[in-house]
């Protein structure tokens, strides 16, 4: 009996092979004919089944590129539309940037903000510089204000040294609060307020 064993091990091992092949067998009849090479090799379908599949990670990139690309597109429309228009408004935009920044900007960082190639734009350079509301100190733009006070107490200092009345048009730009300060010192009776000629003038 002892000497039955290998040959029991080989009939068992040609069964199971004969079972293997069986089932690769079914397994490539389900398979449409189109996927099967005439000389039956086809160890290629390992790659077929390794390619990359469609998934939903893979469309949300490809969404998100095509969102980017639109942000691209409208971000080009609109540079253009700035760089385009007249030399009148872009100096309207980058005072209005300077106005509410009340920091100095360095070309790149108005170009970011607001789209002005004053740089590319001799005629907007040149306005900018002339500009009794614009400071350039050789590499920096900033808003320059009719008078340089920065609270309550020097904006009454500023009006009690014009005897004559100070205008409101002169000081409703020296920094954020001013005219909440302005309406402060009326209401304490510290300075009041007349209308010459249409215009606001404080005492």
């Amino acid at each position: 009996m002892a000497g039955n064993g290998p040959e029991m091990a080989l009939k068992e091992g040609l069964v199971r092979f004969r079972l293997q092949q069986e089932r690769n067998q079914a397994a490539l009849s389900a398979l449409p004919a189109s996927l099967l090479r005439p000389d039956g090799d086809n160890l290629w379908l390992l790659f077929f089944e390794m390619r990359p599949k469609e998934t939903s990670t893979a469309r949300k990139l490809a969404a998100g590129a095509q969102i980017r690309f639109s942000d691209d597109t409208a971000r080009l429309q609109k540079i253009n539309q700035v760089r385009t228009s007249a030399v009148g408004k872009q100096i309207r935009d980058v005072i209005a940037l300077l106005e509410r920044t009340r920091e100095p900007l360095t070309l790149h960082q108005i170009n970011e903000k607001t789209y002005v190639d004053i740089d590319g734009n001799g005629a907007v350079a040149e306005s900018l510089r002339n500009n009794a509301k614009v400071r350039f100190d050789g590499e920096c733009y900033s808003y320059k204000r009719t008078h340089d006070v920065r609270g309550k107490d020097e904006l009454l200092s500023l009006i009690r040294t014009f005897p004559d009345g100070l205008p409101a048009s002169e000081v409703e730009d020296a920094y954020p609060s001013v005219l909440e300060d302005l309406q402060a010192l009326k209401s304490s009776g510290d300075i009041y307020l007349l209308s010459v000629q249409r215009t606001n003038v404080f005492f």
